[in-house]
């Protein structure tokens, strides 16, 4: 890394991250979400004390964890295909976005190669929006209780995405949702300690509703360019 440049970084996206870092409560962990942003931001982000990133491509996140120092916790937090979780598994510290038995199988098999144990979150469908991914509510049961039987995957709790609307309620009323089922989940399965929900736009509604890790990208290096 190019520490010795470090004064030439934007200092925005270290004000940002200590600034957010303040105003967050002890128990929620932040998820610097990367996507998209150069390793120059990131470079800057972790000279500023962050550790954990999250990428929504699996290339994208292989490329940067190969650039970047191995004390970085990676996160994958978009929509995983079963026949890329080999390129990750190597390394990857969470996966956000589980949402099928046949993504738990591969990345069992995965993980089981790599003679490592991968931790997971069961990405639960909250939003009515149609782009949105998710298990249902009442498939959650079963897909945990098989995943006992893949010795290979740690399921440490649940994510979910709130609806892309201005309606503060409605997200309020999803988020409430998926953390009535987190404390249900926690009181039968040992290991889900994580409820990730929130991001750049709603994640203070999320803390309140019990949140204890949030995924925040524009907030920290700015609005995204594709």
């Amino acid at each position: 890394m190019r520490f010795e440049n470090v004064y030439l970084y934007p200092m925005n996206i270290i004000k940002n991250i200590r600034s957010l870092k303040k105003s967050l409560p002890s128990k929620v962990e932040l998820v610097a979400v990367s996507k998209t942003k150069p390793i120059e931001d990131l470079e800057t982000a972790y000279t500023a004390g962050q550790r954990i990133f999250g990428e929504n491509k699996i290339q994208e996140m292989v490329s940067k964890w190969e650039q970047l120092p191995k004390d970085i916790h990676w996160h994958m937090i978009g929509h995983v295909q079963t026949n890329k979780v080999k390129y990750m598994a190597p390394f990857v510290h969470l996966i956000h976005s589980v949402d099928s038995l046949k993504l738990l199988k591969e990345i069992q098999k995965q993980a089981l190669k790599n003679n490592r144990i991968i931790r997971c979150l069961l990405q639960i469908r909250i939003s009515k929006e149609e782009t949105k991914f998710g298990l249902p509510f009442e498939e959650l049961n079963s897909l945990l209780e098989t995943s006992k039987s893949f010795p290979n995957i740690a399921i440490s709790g649940l994510m979910g995405m709130a609806s892309f609307t201005g309606d503060k309620q409605q997200i309020r009323t999803e988020f409430m949702s998926l953390a009535a089922l987190f404390n249900k989940v926690t009181d039968l399965h040992k290991g889900c300690e994580i409820l990730s929900m929130g991001m750049s736009g709603d994640y203070e509604i999320a803390i309140e509703e019990g949140s204890n890790m949030i995924r925040v990208g524009s907030k920290i290096f700015g609005e995204r360019t594709y």
